[in-house]
């Protein structure tokens, strides 16, 4: 099967100069929005700057939001972060993470940066989510949950060829779902209402165990490693749980 992240071959000239600014001037885009109160344009731009993905016969969009769904949500949740925002200085600093996702994360195709682009994405999208999340319905944080994790698994195991990705990306996106739907009861949020108390049980096991399944393909896991790793995601899940104080509070 033909994967559908496509290597990124450096391109000499004018246009690959002309690639580089428009990436470079796209945060900046979105940042001068955000600073003249203009947040529903700032996610109109980042829509619209995924115009590709419908430049094509309808047939392939499927496969094109595939393809491309790390880097929407990615660059919806940093317009989300920015515009959750009235300090200048971190609507900066946010766009300026925006840039390192467009310029120097996203475009590479190689194994270890496709596997951390998902990682991010998840990341930041799950984040943002739940900072938008006081305002939504329990129904919508548990299907926004599942969507980001399914998309995010689906990018991880593009490069490694995995038979089973499918499968697996459905249930970690279904994992996600009945994770958020059971502790959405009871939501909790840490660091001043930062970020959310399943985000933060999604991303530990997300990451962790993303890191077995690369070492495991590289042939790089040991038992060690591997029970060293289970260990830290199962302390880290029980203590989150088991040392809240639940309710729907601010902690």
């Amino acid at each position: 099967m033909k994967p559908l992240i496509e290597k990124v071959r450096p391109v000499a000239g004018f246009s690959h100069i002309a690639h580089l600014l428009l990436l470079v001037v796209l945060p900046v885009i979105v940042f001068v929005l955000i600073r003249l109160d203009f947040v529903p344009l700032a996610f109109l731009v980042v829509l619209l700057s995924k115009w590709r993905v419908f430049a094509v016969k309808p047939r392939f969009w499927p496969s094109m939001l595939q393809a491309n769904a790390v880097d929407l949500m990615a660059g919806l949740a940093f317009v989300t972060f920015m515009s959750s925002t009235d300090a200048m200085s971190w609507q900066l600093l946010w766009g300026v993470l925006y840039g390192v996702w467009l310029v120097v994360l996203r475009p590479s195709a190689k194994l270890e940066y496709v596997a951390l682009q998902a990682l991010v994405s998840m990341s930041v999208a799950l984040g943002a989510l739940f900072v938008i999340g006081g305002g939504l319905d329990l129904i919508w944080l548990v299907i926004g949950s599942g969507v980001i994790c399914y998309a995010a698994a689906r990018h991880f195991f593009t490069p490694f060829d995995e038979r089973h990705g499918k499968l697996l990306a459905s249930v970690w996106g279904f994992f996600a779902s009945a994770l958020v739907w059971v502790l959405g009861h009871w939501l909790i949020y840490y660091a001043n209402g930062l970020i959310a108390q399943p985000a933060v049980i999604l991303l530990v096991l997300g990451y962790g165990l993303g890191v077995i399944y690369y070492l495991d393909h590289t042939t790089r896991l040991s038992k060690a490693v591997r029970q060293q790793i289970t260990f830290i995601m199962v302390a880290v899940t029980l203590v989150l749980i088991a040392f809240s104080d639940w309710g729907d509070k601010i902690v």
